[in-house]
């Protein structure tokens, strides 16, 4: 937005921003738990391959690791708070634009 009719639109703008930073971090934890899930469960099927132990055994086995569970749960954390923050982010845009409109 170029410029801003009113310290209060400005203001909502700005929350909007940040509100906006913190759901592209969040995100970035979220994209770094799922891919610690993903490594995880290659490591575990090669040294379970190496054990004889079949790619299905291999899978239930790092399901059910503490490892996995936490990686997921981070993801699974980490997406919601990114939701949020979009959607708090989506308001105060929102605001910003009724605002600019009221002041017209």
């Amino acid at each position: 937005m170029p410029a801003f009719y009113s310290d209060e639109e400005r203001a909502a703008w700005a929350l909007a921003e940040s509100l906006i930073e913190q759901a592209r971090e969040m995100m970035k934890n979220a994209e770094s738990a799922l891919e610690t899930w993903k490594v995880g469960k290659e490591m575990n099927r090669l040294r379970c391959a190496r054990r004889g132990i079949s790619t299905s055994d291999a899978e239930i086995r790092w399901s059910g690791s503490a490892n996995a569970k936490n990686a997921i749960t981070d993801n699974t954390f980490h997406t919601g708070l990114a939701t949020m923050y979009f959607g708090a982010a989506a308001a105060n845009y929102q605001r910003a634009l009724y605002l600019r409109n009221r002041a017209r």
